[in-house]
């Protein structure tokens, strides 16, 4: 009876459900988010919190590229910094991604050192570029006070570069990350234990499947992003601790003091792994059902007949290909029968077809979503992945750099992707993936399965990141969820001082053992001499 009321009045379910859920109405939120795609997601999270009756402030420079001055969802605050440090300029990753293809096209040692080596010194750059930022925040008392005096309920930040931790934790406000990456590497080796026999470090493109050479090689390249985080990242950020928090903090232990991590996947996508009491997973929180398409572009969709349509995009960050490799792409797109949307912000390819629509922007989620789309060929942003996962669109994979390489090898394990190497990227090869995705049934069939089991949650990723940021700003933060360990020392987490003390039990009951033995062997030795004389 009460399961048909609720079946033939949808409508109450949904009153009851807003009755039933605690909200937390005008808290005051303070975001220092990180440009680029990061503040693509982060702007929808901020969207809806606005559209909950929360106040938010961002926090923003001058040089960012995506995060306006003026919205309607939110106030900025902009910091002003020195000349030379926007190092996420269209500059600086352009040239970032041609060195990183050159890298990558010589496929030898010495390429692979250098790849590293590149790697390090960005990171270098970009953390001494927001160390930088910190400062000029810190110093500038009346921009500080402009802040305390707000006080706000709130941080809600992405620690892919950590201002906003640091911002945080001299405000002594609870802290929520909006998160998947740190400077450093993927989040869950900062918080979580992450067993690298089965867990594959960042970079290593491996799956949680490794035999003894792969496990070498997983072991290597933690131990290279330890180095990293140690002696390339921190050194950024150590002196700033000492001044501004006094001694034993460190950027480690500000990043482990969060309250909550919403955390941008999940294990649909993510191998399995451990994880924490205070980790919340919102994979794929941005998707969300395809909206109509303007007219123009559902004129094209439809005019792709039973064939459809491939999608193609290379995110936000990269703006174009070199020209040859973009003439190569044009050229087996040509040849499909399929109709082809791409977002190409370079010059038009020389080789492209009648079928091939260049474009400046598209509704990459409305595109995906849309019936008539077939595949979608992508760089492996993580957005980008999950929206294709949300609609069940099968990819073909043109990474290029960061993450984007592990982001499509999940994809591919399971069945749903087809990934290929840029630098070696011919006409006929790219042409043959386009068509084994397309017309073998089991990319479709396996993307299909991790849609449906994207979709089949108890709570929709988005409203799991509303309700748990609202927990914190209820309860004034989630220490109770947050683990202590950071602050113990690196031989109390493991327990190297208890195996010292049995160690050195065992070996004084060993010596007391022997000592016994040899007294009384002493004392029966001396009883027969004396009876012998």
């Amino acid at each position: 009876m009460g399961y048909s009321l609720w079946k033939r009045y949808p409508a109450l379910t949904f009153i009851v459900s807003l009755i039933a859920v605690p909200c937390c109405h005008g808290g005051k939120i303070l975001v220092f988010p990180v440009d680029g795609s990061h503040w693509v997601n982060m702007n929808i999270l901020i969207k809806e919190l606005h559209g909950r009756g929360h106040d938010i402030t961002v926090v923003r420079s001058q040089t960012n590229r995506y995060i306006k001055e003026k919205s309607p969802h939110y106030t900025s605050i902009t910091v002003t910094l020195p000349a030379g440090l926007n190092v996420q300029s269209e500059d600086f990753i352009a040239s970032f991604l041609k060195k990183m293809l050159a890298f990558r096209r010589e496929a030898s040692l010495l390429s692979l050192i250098s790849i590293q080596m590149e790697n390090v010194d960005s990171l270098s750059e970009l953390n001494r570029g927001m160390g930088q930022m910190i400062v000029t925040m810190f110093e500038d008392q009346r921009f500080m006070k402009k802040l305390q005096d707000v006080h706000f309920d709130l941080v809600l930040t992405d620690p892919g570069l950590p201002g906003g931790v640091f911002l945080a934790h001299y405000l002594k406000l609870p802290m929520v990350f909006n998160v998947r990456w740190l400077t450093s590497g993927e989040a869950h080796f900062a918080i979580a234990p992450s067993p690298i026999s089965y867990v594959p470090a960042p970079g290593t493109e491996l799956s949680d499947h490794m035999d003894l050479i792969r496990r070498a090689q997983n072991m290597l390249q933690y131990s290279i992003n330890l180095y990293v985080e140690k002696y390339v990242i921190s050194p950024h950020y150590d002196d700033l601790c000492a001044r501004y928090f006094g001694p034993g903090v460190d950027l480690y232990s500000l990043l482990q003091s969060a309250d909550l991590w919403l955390m941008r996947s999940n294990f649909v996508f993510e191998f399995p792994r451990p994880t924490m009491p205070n980790i919340v997973y919102i994979g794929g929180f941005q998707c969300k059902p395809a909206k109509p398409l303007p007219q123009d572009l559902e004129e094209f969709m439809e005019s792709s007949g039973e064939h459809g349509v491939v999608v193609m995009s290379l995110g936000t960050l990269v703006n174009g290909l070199p020209s040859g490799l973009t003439d190569k792409i044009a050229y087996a797109f040509s040849q499909l029968p399929q109709k082809i949307i791409w977002r190409h912000l370079e010059e038009r390819p020389s080789s492209l077809g009648n079928n091939t629509l260049l474009v400046k922007w598209i509704p990459q989620n409305d595109l995906l979503g849309h019936p008539k789309t077939r595949a979608f060929v992508t760089h492996g942003g993580t957005n980008g992945v999950y929206e294709a996962i949300y609609h069940g669109v099968p990819i073909v994979g043109l990474p290029l750099l960061f993450d984007q390489f592990d982001n499509l090898l999940r994809v591919q394990v399971r069945g749903a992707a087809k990934v290929l190497e840029v630098t070696t990227l011919g006409s006929k090869d790219f042409l043959q993936a386009l068509k084994e995705v397309l017309e073998e049934p089991s990319y479709q069939k396996n993307m299909k399965r991790l849609s449906s089991l994207q979709r089949d949650q108890p709570i929709k990723p988005m409203d799991s990141a509303l309700f748990w940021i609202e927990y914190v700003m209820r309860n004034k933060g989630a220490a109770h969820l947050r683990t202590e360990s950071y602050r113990m020392p690196w031989y109390a987490y493991y327990c190297v001082d208890v195996l010292v003390v049995l160690l050195a039990a065992v070996l004084v009951f060993i010596a007391a053992i022997i000592g016994i033995v040899r007294f009384l062997c002493c004392r029966v030795c001396k009883k027969r001499k004396i009876k012998h004389e």
